[in-house]
């Protein structure tokens, strides 16, 4: 199962994620801040402090993606 080693918040609301398979991969989340439950990471800072869960990441505010998301819907950064 994949899971992410890594990711880094950036300051254009993209994030860029290194999973255990090696694979490294960029997900812009701009399009997902129209939703409400995205809708506190329109504060950059807020976005930033994201955490890592393995199987997914998360916000203080409760929304989350999924590895599966990031890495079948990011674009390969390597």
């Amino acid at each position: 199962m994949r899971t992410i080693k890594t990711i880094r918040a950036n300051d254009d609301w993209t994030l860029d994620v290194a999973f255990n398979d090696g694979a490294e991969r960029r997900f812009d989340v701009k399009p997902l801040l129209a939703y409400e439950a995205f809708q506190p990471l329109h504060n950059l800072k807020a976005f930033k402090a994201i955490r890592n869960g393995g199987y997914f990441v998360e916000w203080e505010s409760e929304a989350d993606l999924s590895a599966d998301t990031l890495y079948l819907e990011g674009i390969s950064i390597q």
